[in-house]
């Protein structure tokens, strides 16, 4: 590759050239580097210098150029540079990992090359600079070229010293599209039990950039036995046939599937995963041998609930997620009165029902090619709240014309009735037997004798 294949932000070369003035060796590596080989997007930029960090610090806010001590333990220190902020490590070798999580201890050397020795896939061992170019011992650009993601040096040591990096790998094939070399896949299948001792907000950190890929399906489908681990709820989808006419695929690929074809958000992605993760336990056949999964929506909701506690999600996303799974085999019309019932079960949260539209339209495509109904009704029940939202409709107690300072100003007093009749006057508006207007709205509530 040519040495300007690669741009880099002025910003970056600022801090660069700030190193070497002072007679340091600094390179681009990490993400950035692959990301831009790729043609990728590349934000994040991580710097791998042979200064100590005391001494980038020194230099930096010499420059006038804030700095935050995030990982001075391991070498990092963190700089901001034209409104972004960078990472630049000293270079370094690690010791033993005794907890297969972290280093015991590093070492800081002066070589680049033992650095790159020290990461974990070969696409992200690569180092640039804008005059010597690129450096890659270990094969990573032609490891990129092949869309393959192959560990540098013995993968039981690398997956044995760090076992986030198995996970790691299964959401580089899911952002990347990556097949995971054969060496590699294997030995993370040996040390997946190391998972256990990670932390569970890293794993979910891992697991939320995982299904928000864009080769989802493929990466869940090759990868289960890794996801399994950490989530052995899906386990139990692998191979489930479903026995109906509705579905051409196990519960597992149908899952995989219905995820490619939702928005890649972490809301819709995780209903998606676990929306039939109910269906094993809930399945009975009639007397022609037709599957059904009666009450697999509120299986799968507790299963959802489970293991979001359990993964140590945000209460808000849980809470979110599992909403999304009860209903997502709810079906309604895609009228205004009905789309803003639904609203109004949802506490009149219009970014829910879009989201539960998104994974109705998933779930279909994901079935048999019959199911065009079900695509057809998920995308009218959008349609419908789009108008609904444009036009300004009333599906909410906050969007009433009338409210319960009006209604004590007419002399009722405060209390359970206030909620009541507003209630009442609500329904009214939403089955549009009442227009939403102060006057027609207390005439309705308050008629005169």
């Amino acid at each position: 590759m040519e040495n300007d294949a690669l741009t880099l932000p002025p910003y970056a070369l600022a801090v660069l050239r700030l190193l070497e003035q002072e007679g340091f060796e600094a390179w681009l590596v990490g993400g950035f580097v692959r990301d831009s080989l790729m043609g990728r997007a590349a934000a994040d930029i991580d710097i791998a210098t042979s200064a100590p960090w005391q001494a980038s610090q020194a230099l930096f806010e010499q420059a006038g150029l804030a700095t935050f001590e995030t990982g001075v333990a391991h070498g990092t220190l963190s700089v901001l540079a034209g409104g972004h902020t960078l990472e630049v490590t000293t270079f370094r070798a690690d010791g033993a990992y005794s907890d297969a999580r972290h280093p015991d201890e590093v070492t800081f050397i002066e070589s680049i090359a033992q650095d790159l020795a020290r990461r974990d896939f070969t696409a992200n061992a690569i180092a640039f600079h804008p005059e010597r170019g690129l450096l890659d011992p270990f094969g990573g650009c032609d490891d990129i070229a092949r869309k393959v993601l192959r560990a540098v040096g013995d993968p039981q040591e690398r997956f044995a010293e760090d076992a986030l990096r198995i996970l790691r790998a299964v959401r580089f094939a899911s952002q990347l599209g990556f097949s995971i070399e054969g060496e590699t896949f294997a030995a993370m299948l040996a040390q997946k039990g190391l998972l256990g001792s990670v932390a569970a907000e890293r794993v979910r950190h891992e697991l939320d950039a995982f299904v928000c890929g864009p080769a989802v399906h493929d990466a869940l489908m090759g990868c289960i036995d890794i996801v399994g681990q950490v989530i052995g709820e899906l386990l139990p989808l692998r191979g489930f046939d479903q026995r109906t006419p509705y579905h051409i695929y196990d519960v597992l690929e149908h899952t995989a599937y219905c995820m490619e074809n939702t928005p890649a958000t972490p809301l819709v992605r995780w209903a998606a995963l676990f929306h039939d993760t109910g269906k094993p336990e809930a399945f009975s056949t009639d007397k022609a041998g037709v599957g059904h999964f009666y009450g697999h929506a509120e299986a799968s909701t507790r299963i959802a609930r489970e293991a979001m506690r359990r993964l140590k999600f945000p209460n808000a996303l849980a809470d979110d997620v599992a909403t999304l799974v009860e209903y997502h085999d709810v079906i309604f019309a895609a009228t205004h009165k009905s789309v803003k019932r639904r609203l109004r079960k949802l506490g009149g949260r219009t970014d829910l029902l879009f989201a539960l539209a998104a994974l109705k339209r998933g779930d279909a495509l994901a079935q048999a090619p019959g199911s065009r109904k079900r695509l057809d009704l998920a995308n009218e029940i959008e349609a419908t709240l789009r108008d609904i939202v444009e036009a300004q409709e009333a599906f909410s107690l906050s969007a009433l014309a009338i409210d319960g300072d009006d209604l004590q100003a007419l002399g009722i007093p405060p209390g359970p009735q206030i909620g009541r009749l507003l209630d009442a006057a609500l329904s009214a508006v939403i089955d549009e037997e009442v227009a939403n207007d102060k006057a027609a709205l207390t005439a309705f509530l308050l008629p005169r004798p």
